[in-house]
């Protein structure tokens, strides 16, 4: 049975009620005016007035950890009316002046995605929106802004933009017009990410649409890393809302290391506070990333299992069976660990090993995360094995080695292979190894978490010829491709002998869910125009990330470690198995079973 939700379950938009943070909540409004609570986030909190080029983006906000609602502060109302929970002194007027109810529809949110010709942008960004209006999740008010140095006129955005975008697979009706609208809002404005003029400018064409409203305004920041200041810089002093909330997403990578990602952050800071700053990290809004905590923290079967007394090792596969693909000059200065191990894996492993946060809030489950991450040891040379892929022949055709890739260099040691064990040093997970795996041009495309429990004490059932080691129950949790939960028990098989033969309890989310899967950008571009900050990552978090994993790269530069070769469409490096055989652990994808879910 299915619990009933509005249409945009997520949406504030949609005026879900959210539940206040646990520092400070309000009680009931009196009985004759019937209003809810008021949480915490209504309260304002004040930035002292100067001028566009100096001040930081926003004039006066209403702040709290998990969202942001402007106020304007001439309805400012005195906040001893509430005074203890009391709200008796409030007319039914100021109480949604207060709640921000009112200001709803006066406002409006302006969307400018910077770097609007490449192709995150096509193939993600404007697709994403696009799911977002098509689903009535965005508010009443919304424009849309393409920037870059592209010369491009309107028309010729909305052509480049509508050949992505699709509708979805369980809601076909009214896709041409849907779309016509979307199209409609969509407009560009080309200029030099450097150049405060055409910001300036760009300005000028959001106020028009604007008309007056409460200005709201999103940067989403689609390009190298190497500009972002710029951008920031400029788009803070000439495009910033002079009434309302600013905020920017940034795209991976922050950074190279720990000095370089501390030096980001510092700039951006010049120009922003930390609770306008998005840091996307797109696995974090796929849905069983998403559904870890939910399936941990609201199944009593599962709680008491997720410790060292239960659980043997926890494996992060990720694994693509291509290769670089044209992408080779830009992952040549990065490489595997930095692409996927340092963001994409850590956080997960930080999500599945938390203790249980104190409540929902953004901060209270980051503040767990930041403590998994500050627990665990910076790797070490021993604990990690690299491999690059070499060519290879396989029916009839070949397969391109990295260095084919004319983009990069011939004697380039990046790995496009990583294996490493991990640990975390505290009472729940003392002595339980974190196996992470993360390849190209591998056998196959999957990303998974496996959680292998212990052995049965005194197994009743070893003399029946079963592989002890093989038999132990197994929870898996594909992110992706054909996304499911299943965990692996050992089963009699029907007959009048004792055989015994491993099954699936198996949550197959097509089988069983019938609505398309939103994609990981919808849930986080949503969140970030909602001034939700869950799914993002903070900058003392990206600080413990980079710790653990900056000595290891700076020792496997300066030292120009070769990288074992695999050949494309291998399983990896032989090195990897003898990496997990040394903590006594088999690879959970390398079994026949793997492949029959």
């Amino acid at each position: 049975m299915a619990l009933s939700s509005p249409k945009c379950p997520s949406s504030q938009f949609a005026l879900r009620p959210s539940p206040a943070p646990r520092s400070q909540r309000v009680a009931a409004a009196s009985s004759s005016l019937s209003c809810p609570p008021i949480p915490r986030r209504l309260f304002s909190k004040r930035v002292s007035s100067q001028s566009r080029a100096n001040r930081r983006w926003n004039v006066a906000s209403v702040h709290d950890a998990a969202r942001t609602l402007p106020i304007s502060p001439a309805k400012e109302i005195d906040l001893k009316k509430v005074e203890n929970g009391v709200s008796s002194a409030i007319s039914a007027e100021e109480y949604r002046d207060l709640a921000g109810l009112s200001t709803r529809e006066n406002s409006t949110v302006s969307i400018t995605v910077v770097g609007a010709s490449g192709d995150l942008a096509k193939k993600k960004i404007f697709p994403a929106l696009f799911a977002l209006y098509y689903e009535d999740c965005l508010p009443e008010h919304f424009t849309i802004f393409g920037y870059a140095r592209s010369k491009m006129t309107d028309t010729e955005l909305r052509n480049m933009v509508s050949k992505t975008l699709t509708c979805r697979i369980d809601k076909r009706e009214n896709c041409s017009e849907k779309m016509e609208q979307f199209l409609g809002r969509c407009f560009y404005h080309s200029g030099q990410y450097d150049s405060e003029e055409n910001f300036a400018e760009l300005d000028k064409e959001i106020k028009k649409h604007e008309a007056g409203r409460l200005s709201n305004r999103l940067f989403y920041l689609s390009i190298p890393p190497n500009i972002f200041m710029d951008v920031v810089k400029c788009a803070s002093k000439s495009a910033s809302s002079a009434n309302g909330w600013t905020r920017v997403i940034v795209e991976k990578p922050f950074g190279q290391d720990s000095e370089s990602s501390a030096a980001l952050t510092r700039g951006l800071k010049q120009f922003l506070v930390e609770d306008q700053i998005f840091r996307i990290d797109h696995y974090l809004g796929k849905e069983l990333v998403e559904n870890l905590s939910v399936l941990r923290f609201s199944n009593l079967v599962f709680e008491p299992l997720w410790s060292r007394q239960y659980i043997r090792n926890v494996q992060l596969i990720f694994s693509e069976d291509f290769g670089t693909e044209g992408r080779g000059g830009y992952f040549d200065n990065y490489g595997i660990i930095r692409d996927i191990m340092q963001n994409h894996l850590l956080q997960m492993l930080a999500l599945f090993a938390m203790e249980t946060p104190i409540s929902l809030d953004a901060e209270d489950i980051r503040n767990e995360k930041v403590k998994v991450l500050r627990s665990m040891k910076p790797l070490q040379l021993e604990d990690v094995v690299i491999g690059q892929y070499k060519s290879h022949t396989k029916g009839g055709f070949t397969y391109p080695a990295y260095t084919d890739d004319k983009t990069v260099p011939r004697d380039s040691l990046t790995p496009t292979f990583a294996a490493a064990v991990l640990f975390i040093d505290n009472a729940r997970w003392d002595g339980v190894p974190f196996l992470m795996k993360a390849g190209k041009a591998l056998h196959t495309r999957r990303t998974e978490i496996r959680v292998q429990f212990r052995h049965v004490p005194g197994n009743l059932y070893r003399s029946f010829g079963t592989d002890l080691d093989r038999a132990t129950n197994e929870l898996v949790i594909r992110v992706q491709p054909d996304e499911a939960i299943y965990l692996k028990i050992n089963n009699k098989i029907p007959g009048l002998g004792m055989r015994l033969d491993r099954s699936n309890l198996n949550l197959l989310y097509a089988a069983r869910y019938s609505k398309e899967i939103p994609d990981a950008y919808e849930r986080l571009l949503l969140d970030a125009i909602e001034g939700e900050r869950r799914l993002f990552i903070r900058s003392d978090e990206l600080e413990a990330a980079w710790a653990l994993f900056t000595p290891l790269l700076k020792e496997l530069e300066e030292k120009r470690i070769a990288p074992e070769l695999y050949p494309y469409g291998s399983r990896g490096p032989v090195g990897a198995h003898y990496l997990a055989a040394k903590h006594k652990i088999r690879w959970g994808d390398l079994s026949s079973e793997h492949y029959k879910i």
